[in-house]
């Protein structure tokens, strides 16, 4: 268990620095071409909501039972909404290209804050998924590590234009995605004596609906806003096809 910990936390903190690749590409290229940016958003989400479903929702009803296993998944839905609606951000850096420098300089620290909020929860899922199985935490880490990146470019592309200044763009960017192996350190620290068959489903439950919010309302949306017609649901089956043939031949 010891070493399935500490994968879990080396997945994690690899995911939360994909927030510092955001970050680079938000100070080298100001903004990705937008249907690259569509198509990597919509290809994320389709990845999380086929995990949530296919593998964590029935790990969570094998562990409770289908009516805890429910309850544990809307609670995750819950958990997430009350985090978004209080701390809400935003993925798109060039909204924020018309603003004053002390303008800029706000979004971005205020971006990094939020994200820094939503980033703990996602570090506690990618945590419980590797303590359920490697594959399936790695599947996890890539996908959060996906929708990290427009999340690293919506801190420090303001940031770098409010300052000048590339090395503390690139810090800020860094530093919230810090919060997702604080996440899953912290969830190894509570949940470690108390790990039992219910506790892993529970846990199972509530990281498959936090997945399912992120994916439908913030992924999906922000890969609309990019505009190519039908191209976000297109990379949102191609991504649940990508883990369809990779649990399969997994199995």
């Amino acid at each position: 268990m010891n070493s399935n910990i500490a994968f879990a936390l080396l997945l994690t903190t690899l995911a939360g620095l994909a927030t510092s690749v955001g970050g680079l590409l938000g100070i080298i290229l100001k903004r990705p071409g937008p249907r690259a940016m569509a198509a990597t958003l919509g290809f994320a989400a389709g990845v999380m909501v086929y995990i949530s479903f296919v593998e964590l929702f029935d790990e969570a009803v094998g562990g409770l039972g289908f009516a805890w296993a429910n309850v544990a998944f809307f609670g995750g839905l819950a958990a997430m909404f009350l985090i978004d609606v209080s701390i809400p951000h935003d993925y798109f850096a060039e909204r924020y290209s018309t603003h004053g420098d002390a303008r800029m300089m706000r979004t971005g620290l205020l971006t990094a804050l939020g994200l820094g909020i939503h980033n703990f929860p996602e570090g506690l899922a990618t945590f419980a998924g590797t303590l359920h199985s490697a594959e399936l935490g790695i599947a996890i880490a890539i996908a959060i590590g996906i929708h990290n990146i427009p999340e690293g470019i919506a801190v420090a592309a303001p940031i770098a234009a409010a300052t000048g200044s590339r090395g503390k763009a690139f810090l800020w960017a860094f530093l919230s995605g810090l919060a997702e192996p604080a996440g899953a350190i912290v969830a190894a620290i509570i949940l470690y004596p108390f790990l039992s068959e219910a506790v892993v489903g529970a846990l199972m439950g509530t990281v498959a609906g936090l997945m399912v919010y992120v994916a439908l309302d913030e992924l999906v949306p922000a890969s609309r806003e990019y505009g190519h017609g039908h191209l976000a649901i297109v990379s949102a089956a191609g991504g649940m096809a990508v883990m369809a043939v990779s649990l399969h031949m997994l199995m």
